[in-house]
């Protein structure tokens, strides 16, 4: 009698904890599969403004120099700084 309460309550648990992982696995591929339409042209999904007003990603050639920028030695500020 005992077994079968126990049995009966982890049966239920087991039970309910699947099925929640399957809805929520379900979901997820619901929802990522509706991420998967084309999009750009014609369409009527949007998905950044950029896509919207139809410019593209420009992105900087390899030999543009990265790191901090030295502010206060700018060319800029240099000259004026020979003029005075």
């Amino acid at each position: 009698m005992e077994f079968e309460l126990i049995f009966g309550v982890l049966k239920g648990i087991v039970a309910s904890t699947v099925f929640i992982i399957i809805l929520l696995v379900g979901f997820a591929l619901l929802v990522g599969l509706t991420k998967l339409r084309k999009s750009g042209g014609k369409t009527k999904i949007v998905r950044s403004l950029d896509e919207m007003v139809g410019g593209s990603a420009e992105f900087f050639p390899p030999t543009v120099p990265r790191g901090p920028a030295e502010q206060l030695n700018s060319p800029e500020l240099l000259e004026a700084d020979t003029k005075d």
